[in-house]
Protein backbone atom coordinates (compact mmCIF):
# COMPACT_ATOMS: atom_id res chain seq x y z
CA UNK A 1 0.00 0.00 0.00
CA UNK A 2 1.56 3.37 -1.20
CA UNK A 3 -1.08 6.11 -1.65
CA UNK A 4 -0.63 8.19 1.34
CA UNK A 5 -4.22 9.43 2.66
CA UNK A 6 -4.81 13.56 3.27
CA UNK A 7 -6.00 13.26 6.95
CA UNK A 8 -5.66 9.92 8.83
CA UNK A 9 -7.34 8.99 12.36
CA UNK A 10 -6.01 6.56 14.55
CA UNK A 11 -7.92 4.77 17.35
CA UNK A 12 -6.62 2.62 20.28
CA UNK A 13 -7.57 1.28 23.81
CA UNK A 14 -4.17 2.28 25.53
CA UNK A 15 -1.84 4.79 25.89
CA UNK A 16 1.17 2.72 23.78
CA UNK A 17 -1.36 0.98 21.80
CA UNK A 18 -0.97 2.63 18.49
CA UNK A 19 3.22 2.68 18.80
CA UNK A 20 3.27 -1.19 19.08
CA UNK A 21 0.43 -1.59 16.82
CA UNK A 22 1.39 0.95 13.31
CA UNK A 23 4.08 3.53 14.87
CA UNK A 24 5.93 3.06 11.28
CA UNK A 25 2.80 3.54 9.12
CA UNK A 26 2.01 6.62 10.91
CA UNK A 27 5.44 8.20 11.02
CA UNK A 28 5.08 7.49 7.39
CA UNK A 29 2.59 9.09 6.47
CA UNK A 30 2.87 12.19 9.07
CA UNK A 31 6.83 12.48 7.00
CA UNK A 32 4.89 13.03 3.98
CA UNK A 33 2.54 15.21 4.53
CA UNK A 34 -0.68 13.33 6.02
CA UNK A 35 -2.49 15.20 8.90
CA UNK A 36 -2.27 11.96 11.14
CA UNK A 37 -4.35 11.93 14.95
CA UNK A 38 -4.41 9.38 16.98
CA UNK A 39 -7.30 8.90 19.40
CA UNK A 40 -6.80 6.60 22.81
CA UNK A 41 -10.03 5.66 24.64
CA UNK A 42 -8.52 4.70 28.19
CA UNK A 43 -6.46 6.43 31.16
CA UNK A 44 -3.64 3.54 31.35
CA UNK A 45 -4.92 3.62 34.80
CA UNK A 46 -4.30 -0.16 35.41
CA UNK A 47 -0.94 -0.75 32.91
CA UNK A 48 1.19 -2.10 36.21
CA UNK A 49 1.95 -5.07 37.46
CA UNK A 50 2.74 -3.19 41.19
CA UNK A 51 -0.10 -3.43 43.62
CA UNK A 52 1.35 -0.33 45.33
CA UNK A 53 0.87 1.42 41.84
CA UNK A 54 -1.52 4.83 42.45
CA UNK A 55 -3.75 4.70 39.44
CA UNK A 56 -4.25 8.62 39.06
CA UNK A 57 -0.71 9.01 38.91
CA UNK A 58 0.48 6.65 36.88
CA UNK A 59 -3.05 8.22 34.31
CA UNK A 60 -1.00 11.28 34.76
CA UNK A 61 2.34 9.89 33.83
CA UNK A 62 1.03 8.33 30.85
CA UNK A 63 -0.91 11.00 29.39
CA UNK A 64 2.58 12.77 29.49
CA UNK A 65 3.78 9.20 27.75
CA UNK A 66 1.50 9.65 25.03
CA UNK A 67 2.38 12.99 24.39
CA UNK A 68 6.26 12.57 24.03
CA UNK A 69 5.71 9.42 21.88
CA UNK A 70 3.23 12.04 19.28
CA UNK A 71 6.04 14.48 19.05
CA UNK A 72 8.49 11.92 17.68
CA UNK A 73 5.82 10.64 15.45
CA UNK A 74 5.17 13.76 14.28
CA UNK A 75 1.04 13.48 14.99
CA UNK A 76 -0.93 16.26 14.42
CA UNK A 77 -2.48 15.63 17.84
CA UNK A 78 -4.09 13.26 20.19
CA UNK A 79 -7.08 12.82 22.11
CA UNK A 80 -7.57 11.22 25.54
CA UNK A 81 -11.35 9.96 25.87
CA UNK A 82 -10.45 9.10 29.49
CA UNK A 83 -12.21 5.85 30.08
CA UNK A 84 -10.70 3.19 32.84
CA UNK A 85 -8.55 0.48 31.49
CA UNK A 86 -10.95 -2.61 31.41
CA UNK A 87 -13.59 -1.06 31.31
CA UNK A 88 -14.73 0.00 27.75
CA UNK A 89 -17.15 -2.48 27.32
CA UNK A 90 -19.46 -0.67 29.96
CA UNK A 91 -18.96 3.07 28.55
CA UNK A 92 -22.67 3.51 26.78
CA UNK A 93 -21.56 6.36 24.87
CA UNK A 94 -18.25 5.19 23.01
CA UNK A 95 -19.52 4.83 19.63
CA UNK A 96 -20.94 8.39 19.86
CA UNK A 97 -17.81 9.66 21.00
CA UNK A 98 -15.87 8.36 18.50
CA UNK A 99 -18.66 9.45 15.76
CA UNK A 100 -17.69 13.15 16.97
CA UNK A 101 -14.72 12.88 16.59
CA UNK A 102 -14.57 11.39 13.20
CA UNK A 103 -16.96 13.97 11.65
CA UNK A 104 -14.80 16.64 13.31
CA UNK A 105 -11.60 15.32 12.19
CA UNK A 106 -12.87 13.81 8.94
CA UNK A 107 -10.13 11.46 7.74
CA UNK A 108 -9.90 9.63 4.67
CA UNK A 109 -8.31 6.50 6.49
CA UNK A 110 -9.22 5.24 9.82
CA UNK A 111 -6.25 2.67 11.64
CA UNK A 112 -7.51 0.54 14.53
CA UNK A 113 -7.64 -2.98 15.68
CA UNK A 114 -9.48 -5.70 14.49
CA UNK A 115 -12.26 -7.23 16.95
CA UNK A 116 -12.00 -10.34 15.14
CA UNK A 117 -8.75 -11.83 16.24
CA UNK A 118 -9.17 -13.24 19.54
CA UNK A 119 -6.95 -16.05 20.46
CA UNK A 120 -3.19 -15.53 18.60
CA UNK A 121 -1.96 -19.09 19.31
CA UNK A 122 -2.73 -20.74 22.62
CA UNK A 123 -0.84 -18.72 25.18
CA UNK A 124 -2.74 -14.99 24.69
CA UNK A 125 -6.21 -13.64 24.34
CA UNK A 126 -6.87 -10.27 22.83
CA UNK A 127 -7.48 -7.76 25.53
CA UNK A 128 -10.87 -6.67 26.42
CA UNK A 129 -10.64 -3.15 25.64
CA UNK A 130 -8.94 -3.86 22.23
CA UNK A 131 -11.90 -5.91 21.24
CA UNK A 132 -14.33 -3.32 22.23
CA UNK A 133 -12.09 -0.14 20.96
CA UNK A 134 -12.03 -2.45 17.53
CA UNK A 135 -16.12 -2.77 17.32
CA UNK A 136 -16.57 0.47 18.55
CA UNK A 137 -14.22 1.92 15.88
CA UNK A 138 -16.41 -0.24 13.14
CA UNK A 139 -19.38 1.00 14.42
CA UNK A 140 -18.34 4.38 14.45
CA UNK A 141 -17.08 4.20 10.88
CA UNK A 142 -20.49 2.29 9.23
CA UNK A 143 -22.85 3.17 9.55
CA UNK A 144 -22.92 5.96 12.10
CA UNK A 145 -20.16 8.79 11.15
CA UNK A 146 -21.69 8.34 7.17
CA UNK A 147 -25.36 8.50 8.36
CA UNK A 148 -26.99 11.94 9.18
CA UNK A 149 -29.64 10.27 11.72
CA UNK A 150 -27.10 8.61 13.78
CA UNK A 151 -26.10 10.76 16.79
CA UNK A 152 -27.25 14.23 14.49
CA UNK A 153 -25.51 16.68 17.63
CA UNK A 154 -22.13 15.28 16.74
CA UNK A 155 -21.93 17.41 13.00
CA UNK A 156 -22.41 16.73 9.55
CA UNK A 157 -22.21 13.17 8.40
CA UNK A 158 -18.72 11.90 7.24
CA UNK A 159 -17.54 8.96 4.85
CA UNK A 160 -14.28 7.21 5.62
CA UNK A 161 -13.52 6.21 2.57
CA UNK A 162 -10.62 3.11 4.30
CA UNK A 163 -10.40 1.67 7.28
CA UNK A 164 -6.63 -0.21 8.07
CA UNK A 165 -7.18 -2.94 10.54
CA UNK A 166 -4.09 -4.21 12.58
CA UNK A 167 -3.42 -6.78 14.79
CA UNK A 168 -5.23 -8.90 12.58
CA UNK A 169 -4.89 -12.87 11.87
CA UNK A 170 -6.03 -11.69 8.07
CA UNK A 171 -3.91 -9.22 7.42
CA UNK A 172 -4.07 -8.46 2.65
CA UNK A 173 -1.98 -5.10 2.68
CA UNK A 174 1.19 -4.16 4.08
CA UNK A 175 2.95 -0.96 4.61
CA UNK A 176 6.90 -0.34 4.01
CA UNK A 177 8.32 1.21 7.39
CA UNK A 178 11.74 0.84 6.54
CA UNK A 179 12.25 4.47 6.51
CA UNK A 180 10.37 4.99 9.81
CA UNK A 181 11.01 1.79 12.15
CA UNK A 182 13.78 3.61 14.16
CA UNK A 183 11.01 6.15 14.73
CA UNK A 184 8.98 3.57 15.80
CA UNK A 185 11.55 2.48 18.09
CA UNK A 186 11.83 5.99 19.84
CA UNK A 187 8.24 6.42 20.13
CA UNK A 188 7.96 3.22 22.02
CA UNK A 189 10.81 3.93 24.22
CA UNK A 190 8.75 6.95 25.46
CA UNK A 191 6.20 4.84 27.09
CA UNK A 192 8.86 4.19 30.02
CA UNK A 193 6.05 2.94 32.54
CA UNK A 194 5.37 0.03 30.77
CA UNK A 195 8.92 -1.21 30.02
CA UNK A 196 11.50 -2.98 32.47
CA UNK A 197 14.89 -1.35 33.21
CA UNK A 198 16.92 -4.08 30.66
CA UNK A 199 14.30 -2.72 27.89
CA UNK A 200 17.34 -0.96 25.78
CA UNK A 201 18.58 -4.18 25.44
CA UNK A 202 16.16 -5.79 23.50
CA UNK A 203 12.92 -4.13 22.03
CA UNK A 204 14.75 -2.55 19.81
CA UNK A 205 15.67 -6.02 18.44
CA UNK A 206 12.10 -7.35 18.95
CA UNK A 207 10.20 -4.31 16.88
CA UNK A 208 13.00 -4.93 13.93
CA UNK A 209 12.46 -8.74 14.12
CA UNK A 210 8.73 -8.23 14.37
CA UNK A 211 8.76 -5.61 11.02
CA UNK A 212 10.85 -8.13 9.28
CA UNK A 213 8.72 -10.98 9.74
CA UNK A 214 5.58 -8.94 8.95
CA UNK A 215 7.47 -8.12 5.53
CA UNK A 216 8.30 -12.09 4.38
CA UNK A 217 4.92 -11.57 2.25
CA UNK A 218 6.04 -8.84 0.49
CA UNK A 219 9.19 -7.30 -1.50
CA UNK A 220 10.54 -4.89 1.34
CA UNK A 221 12.65 -5.37 4.35
CA UNK A 222 10.49 -4.02 6.91
CA UNK A 223 6.87 -3.76 6.85
CA UNK A 224 3.39 -3.39 9.20
CA UNK A 225 0.56 -5.53 7.69
CA UNK A 226 -3.50 -4.70 8.06
CA UNK A 227 -6.61 -6.06 7.03
CA UNK A 228 -8.01 -3.28 4.80
CA UNK A 229 -11.72 -2.60 4.29
CA UNK A 230 -12.90 0.17 1.38
CA UNK A 231 -15.92 1.93 2.47
CA UNK A 232 -15.11 4.47 -0.87
CA UNK A 233 -13.96 4.00 -4.22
Amino acid sequence: MDEVPARTVAIYAHPDDPEVSCGGLLARWAKAGSEVHAVVATRGDKGSSDPATEPDALACRRAREVAAAAEVLGLAGVELLGHPDGELAAVPDLVRQLVGVLRRLRPDVVVGVDPTAVFFGDAYVNHVDHRCIGWATLDAVAPAASSPLYFPDEGPAHQVATVLLSGTLEPDVWVDVGSTLETKVQAMFCHRSQLAPDAGEWLGAFVRQRAADEARRTSVRYAEGFRRLRLLR
